[in-house]
């Protein structure tokens, strides 16, 4: 299975979203996922984009999942070479890879900005939708959801 990921962020922080693509690895759509976060940085977004299509991935009963994404940071960090050194990207970069234990081969791999633009724009689709559904006149949008706890990002299954 293949997944393209992005996730977006309007103020950084500021609104969020997370855009996830899925298909079967020969070009056919398997699932799409636009999931609004409330208002985080643009790096939180990026992992609950990961997190996302991980957790439907395994929902679908993948063994073999390649994941791209346009965050040198995610695919890196993931990849081992860069540090996590922020306390909430520590804490998403470990249920990532729990989540990643559950897969016989899992990869995450960085692409170029101008080949995630289904990933992208599922992401800021995702902002949008949220904030016509979150704000009005003088309200700002939700406060930040609790990155830690894996479950607020999931799409219903």
């Amino acid at each position: 299975m293949c997944a393209a990921v992005d996730g977006a962020a309007r103020g950084n922080p500021g609104p969020a979203g997370a855009g996830v693509w899925l298909g079967d690895g020969q070009g056919r759509t398997l699932g799409e996922h636009s999931v609004y976060l409330g208002a985080t940085t643009n790096n939180v977004a990026e992992y609950a984009a990961l997190l996302v299509a991980l957790h439907e991935a395994a929902r679908l009963g993948a063994t073999d999942v390649r994941v791209q994404t346009d965050s040198e940071l995610l695919a890196k960090q993931i990849q081992g070479e860069y540090r996590v050194k922020d306390p909430t990207l520590r804490a998403l970069h470990a249920i990532a890879q729990q989540m990643q234990r559950g897969f016989a081969r899992c990869r995450v791999t960085h692409i170029p900005r101008e080949q995630n633009r289904v990933a992208d724009r599922l992401a800021n689709r995702a902002v949008d939708a949220g904030l016509r559904a979150h704000t009005g006149a003088g309200r700002r949008p939700n406060p930040p959801a609790d990155p830690t706890q894996g479950t607020f990002l999931f799409p219903d299954s």
